[in-house]
């Protein structure tokens, strides 16, 4: 689950701190370690966490914070297939000789899921990143909406929003400053549909 750098920063404390006083830090303490003057401000970001499934806190009793450890062993392999342009279409690469493992709850069936490099910004406003690792269900069809890895004119891969009407398909950026392609739906293949984000620091 992608974390933004300040989610990540409070769980590594939590995590350092759990380790080495065996309880967790109150929400006053994790704010005095960021200089944070607001409890709500930390309380939002301690949400997020167990929204993303990082923490586990019992609502009932204070210092109940608890890191949820994925042990990254255990978690399946799937194909990293190479780089998807986030921006205007590249040449699809695929390579199979890389797998990277990825969080179950990111995936369906680990036989149907694929990964994909991020290279680009057009899809920045649904934070989606340059250099980010997209997990991908392998699908020939999509709803429209949905973001999707497509082949447009057979032998160029792009990752945008997918929308149909007729016999015509709009690519569509999550960036306002470029413009959607707009191709016969003939000349676009969809190779699958986005499940999830993989961010490193």
């Amino acid at each position: 689950m992608a974390l933004t750098r300040r989610q990540r920063e409070v769980y590594d404390y939590i995590c350092e701190f759990v380790e080495g006083n065996g309880y967790s830090p109150s929400l006053e303490e994790i704010g005095a370690h960021f200089e944070l003057a607001s409890v709500a401000t930390v309380h939002k970001h301690v949400q997020h966490l167990v929204n993303k499934g990082m923490l586990r806190k019992a609502w009932n009793r204070s210092r109940s914070l608890e890191p949820v450890r994925e042990e990254t062993s255990d978690l399946p392999e799937v194909p990293l297939l190479g780089t998807v342009a986030a921006g205007l279409p590249i040449e699809a690469i695929e390579d199979q000789t890389e797998q990277i493992r990825v969080p179950a709850h990111l995936m369906g069936r680990p036989e149907d899921t694929f990964a994909l490099r991020v290279r680009g910004d057009s899809m920045i406003e649904d934070q989606i990143c340059d250099g980010d690792v997209v997990v991908v269900e392998s699908r020939s069809e999509a709803r429209n909406g949905e973001t999707v890895v497509a082949l447009v004119g057979g032998d160029e891969a792009t990752l945008k929003r997918f929308y149909r009407a007729g016999p015509m398909v709009k690519l569509v950026p999550a960036n306002s400053t470029m413009q959607p392609i707009e191709v016969p739906a003939a000349d676009v293949q969809i190779r699958g549909v986005v499940r999830g984000l993989i961010r490193s620091y």
